[in-house]
């Protein structure tokens, strides 16, 4: 048995949103649970899905993620599931009320991070309220990410 203090969290990250953090300034992230089908859940254990073109929206009172990629379960046959199918998220009531705060009154976009399983096998995705970035400030971050990759190298170099 593990001491009391090292409890391990695990997350099997499925999909990620790679583009997110450069096209977007992430305000806040959350954590919403997924409502899926026995076939979505399968075919997301095989790792196969895609979120970098889906985002989230509010309509009535919920948050439902749209255009996300789940690709079919070849073993389910008839049983299948819509690929792109709209997927509800599952969020507190009042996670709910910031984020739909956020995204009508402050003009903020809702965008989905990464799909992961957490240490109890259930899936579960990051989402993020953002604002989009100019055109001037992705050049600003590329300079820096340049600039911290060059700095690195020659510490390492030098160091």
């Amino acid at each position: 048995m593990a001491p009391k203090g090292s409890e391990r969290v695990v997350k099997k990250i499925v999909a990620e949103n790679r583009k997110a953090r450069f096209n977007y300034e992430i305000i806040d992230t959350y954590e919403a649970g997924l409502v899926l089908k026995g076939t979505e859940v399968k075919s997301l254990r095989e790792g196969k899905a895609n979120i970098a073109e889906s985002y989230a929206s509010d309509e009535d009172g919920e948050i439902w993620l749209i255009n996300s990629y789940l690709p079919e379960y070849l073993q389910a046959n008839r049983f299948n599931h819509e690929p792109r199918r709209r997927r509800k998220l599952l969020l507190s009531g009042r996670e709910i009320n910031r984020l739909r705060a956020g995204i009508n009154r402050e003009g903020m976009t809702l965008i989905p991070l990464k799909i992961y399983f957490n240490d109890r096998g259930r899936a579960k995705m990051e989402v993020a309220l953002a604002k989009g970035k100019k055109l001037h400030d992705k050049r600003e971050s590329e300079k820096e990410r340049d600039w911290n990759r060059q700095k690195s190298r020659l510490l390492k170099d030098n160091g």
